[in-house]
């Protein structure tokens, strides 16, 4: 009977502690959840005061001057065109230099590379030159494409130099990309006679495309939106012609904000609130391209 009871005890004894750590551990959760709310909301009102205050310096001169103007000494008539025209110029070169090479960078690795030490410590220091400031990368551009190649201060050094630093980040998003393709599909091709390369193009590159586009398109967001290495490689301030050849003169939008916003006028301050206006509309846009892109070809492979 007292064996009875005691063990009664230990029950209820036990069920009581579990009941506590339960509730303890209910409460822990709900001010974790707390802490994590209060950490996003806090960054979502700084950016929306940040864009808040952007907006209203900015908006009343973004107009069509804005953007058929070059830059001036006058801030009610400076504009964007020649860093307009820049950007597309050194973004679209460092597309058209980085993506095939980045591909097929990721396909070699994935797909050809054998797996041994050294494919590991190359793989290791991609991931870890993603990760690299990228004034290094500017300081590597000047004295390589600029100084020792003789490009000089232009397009083509700073695409060169964009490329680099983008390279980095198309190898990792392709590698991951790659990496979900089932097994199954590569082993049914194969079965079915197909070559290594027709596995490649046919079944790998279009299953893992979302993936591949989706890392690309983010990765030229960043080279959009970098300043630091087109200062290093050359860009110029201010550029009062159109950019005609890869060997011109350049500036960027993030260039020309920076030249505005380091001037004491405050009506440049506003001109520089009107280009980041510009400046976040376009990456906003290339994000939503991406997201686009994405969702297009999931349903295309679900199909």
């Amino acid at each position: 009977m007292n064996a009875i009871k005691l063990k009664n005890k230990e029950f209820i004894n036990e069920k009581f502690n579990y009941n506590m750590n339960l509730k303890k551990r209910k409460i822990m959760n709900k001010i974790f959840h707390s802490i994590l709310l209060a950490s996003i909301s806090l960054i979502i009102l700084i950016l929306i005061a940040l864009f808040s205050d952007v907006f209203k310096k900015g908006i009343s001169h973004v107009n069509v001057d804005f953007f058929l103007n070059y830059t001036s000494r006058i801030a009610s008539k400076s504009g964007i065109r020649a860093s307009i025209l820049g950007s597309l110029w050194v973004n679209i070169l460092t597309l058209l230099i980085a993506f095939p090479l980045g591909l097929g960078s990721a396909i070699y690795l994935e797909e050809y590379a054998p797996k041994n030490k050294l494919t590991n410590i190359i793989q290791v220091n991609i991931s870890n030159l993603a990760g690299v400031p990228s004034i290094v990368y500017g300081i590597l551009g000047l004295s390589l494409f600029v100084r020792t190649f003789g490009f000089g201060r232009s397009i083509l050094s700073a695409s060169l130099t964009m490329a680099l630093l983008i390279l980095p980040i198309i190898i990792v998003s392709s590698r991951e990309a790659l990496k979900t393709v089932p097994k199954e599909l590569k082993e049914a091709s194969y079965a079915l006679g197909a070559t290594k390369w027709d596995t490649i193009t046919g079944v790998i590159i279009p299953y893992a495309i979302p993936g591949i586009l989706t890392g690309t398109i983010l990765a030229v967001s960043r080279a959009i939106g970098e300043a630091a290495p087109l200062v290093v490689v050359g860009g110029a301030a201010g550029i009062w012609f159109s950019p005609k050849g890869i060997f011109d003169e350049f500036t960027t939008l993030p260039l020309q904000i920076y030249n505005w916003a380091s001037k004491p006028q405050a009506e440049f301050q506003n001109v520089a609130s009107a280009g980041i206006l510009v400046l976040l509309i376009v990456l906003i846009s290339i994000n939503l391209v991406a997201i686009l892109l994405r969702n297009k070809y999931q349903d295309r492979i679900k199909q």
